[in-house]
């Protein structure tokens, strides 16, 4: 019996030794992509970057992206304190790989150290979490939203004076009004909208806890559906170059594809948690 275990070791070995190099690289895959994501605040604004980490998510991730996403995006309300731990899970996960890069440690244990150590410290202190969260939330739609906006105008104003043929915009209105806000709302700068967005709604967590879980629980969940939904069509032959070119066409339209379904999740949640009348009744604090 012995021999016989012995000799089917190594066997057994090296069938499931490709099973666990290809999950190690799953695993760095994925948090590579999620770092190079969300290494900017203003992300969804820059379509390029965004695309080229996408296409790289594959289409599994993409199929879970989308089941996750839809499900905080609907129903985030009802189980919101597994939402705020998983979230922040997440984002200490996130942060710990990076920073096991950056120190040249092994990036998994300080990424699973980091997440332990914010999901402990989280469950106890759930409406501070929440506030985090939510400010986070806020932060990343000012941020987005100024910064899809600013270059917004800037290609306005391009399209604009590639128009004139002589380049004598000076006597256009439009032309001139363009310059004027581009010059007022710059994309670099984007992270005053992130600083407005963080005051507002952190501030607001505390007196508004429903709506701030109702916030970040929409926001996330867009967020993540969408990305799953650009990456399932980026891993199509057929729809890549189509997808990729309409939506690299106006930086407004991946902050407007994921924003508006915030918004619709956001009002549905209201609803469903008996805001507007609804049956059932809000979660505790």
């Amino acid at each position: 019996m012995l021999p016989t275990l012995a000799q089917a070791s190594p066997d057994t070995a090296a069938a499931e030794a490709p099973m666990t190099i290809d999950l190690w690289a799953e695993a760095h895959r994925l948090f590579t992509t999620g770092v190079e994501i969300f290494s900017r605040g203003d992300t969804l604004a820059k379509p390029d970057e965004l695309i080229g980490h996408l296409a790289e998510l594959g289409t599994v991730w993409a199929i879970v992206f989308v089941v996750v996403g839809m499900i905080c995006l609907l129903n985030g309300y009802k189980f919101y304190k597994v939402a705020t731990v998983a979230l922040i899970v997440a984002l200490g996960s996130g942060l710990g790989y990076w920073l096991g890069l950056a120190i040249q440690a092994p990036p998994f244990v300080v990424a699973g150290c980091l997440g332990l150590l914010l999901a402990v410290l989280a469950f106890p202190m759930m409406k501070y979490a929440v506030a985090v969260l939510g400010g986070l939330s806020g932060a990343f739609i000012g941020a987005n939203l100024w910064a899809g906006a600013a270059r917004a105008l800037d290609s306005a104003y391009a399209k604009r004076v590639a128009d004139f043929n002589d380049g004598a915009t000076t006597t256009d209105p439009a032309a001139s009004l363009l310059a004027k806000a581009a010059e007022g709302i710059p994309a670099e700068a984007y992270w005053i909208g992130a600083l407005v967005g963080l005051g507002v709604c952190g501030i607001a967590a505390f007196a508004l806890f429903k709506i701030s879980i109702h916030l970040f629980t929409s926001v996330s969940g867009a967020t993540i559906a969408v990305f799953g939904v650009i990456a399932l069509l980026l891993s199509i032959d057929t729809f890549r170059d189509t997808v990729a070119s309409e939506l690299s066409s106006n930086a407004l339209v991946i902050p407007m594809l994921v924003f508006v379904p915030a918004a619709i999740g956001f009002v549905m949640q209201e609803i469903s948690s008996g805001a507007f009348g609804g049956g059932n009744r809000a979660p505790a604090a």
